[in-house]
C-alpha cells in the first residue's frame, strides 16, 4: 500500500492551480470535469502519480469557500533551502504564516505557508525531513 493523493476542496480552481504551480512549483498532471455532479478536479504533484503522492484539488461548482474545521493540520513538503523557498513564496504573493526556524522542542528547521483557501503547508528542510520529532524504528 501507499498514499496516492490528498484531496482539498477549493473555492476557485484556477486560483488554486496557479498557487500550487507557480508558488510551490508543482506540475499539473491531469484535470477532469463532471457536469452531472457539478465538480471539477485537478491533480498536481512533483512527480507522476505512479511514483509519488499528489494533491487532488476539488472544486464543487458554485461553492466559493469552506470552513476548514479544527481537525485538518497541514501538508508537509521537503525543500532544499527553506529560507529561499519562503522568499520565493512571498515574491509570488504567497502568505508565509511562520517564518523559518527550529520546531518547538527540536532543531528541525520548518516554516508554514497558506494556500489561497487557507490550508496550511509546512516546509521542512530536506536534510532534516527524516529526523522531525519522532523516534526512528
Amino acid at each position: 500500500m501507499r498514499i496516492l493523493h490528498t484531496m482539498l476542496r477549493v473555492g476557485d480552481l484556477d486560483r488554486s492551480v496557479k498557487f500550487y504551480r507557480e508558488v510551490l512549483g508543482m506540475r499539473l498532471l491531469r484535470t477532469s470535469e463532471n457536469p452531472e455532479y457539478q465538480y471539477s478536479l485537478a491533480f498536481l504533484g512533483y512527480d507522476d502519480e505512479d511514483k509519488s503522492a499528489v494533491i487532488e484539488l476539488t472544486y464543487n461548482w458554485g461553492v466559493s469557500e469552506y470552513e476548514l474545521g479544527t481537525a485538518y493540520g497541514h501538508i508537509a513538503i521537503g525543500v532544499d533551502d527553506i529560507y529561499a523557498t519562503c522568499e520565493a513564496v512571498k515574491s509570488h504573493g504567497g502568505k508565509v504564516t511562520r517564518e523559518p526556524g527550529p520546531v518547538k522542542g527540536g532543531t528541525t528547521v520548518i516554516a508554514f505557508v497558506e494556500d489561497p483557501d487557507g490550508y496550511k503547508i509546512e516546509f521542512i528542510e530536506n536534510k532534516d525531513a527524516k529526523s522531525g520529532l519522532g523516534n526512528a524504528f
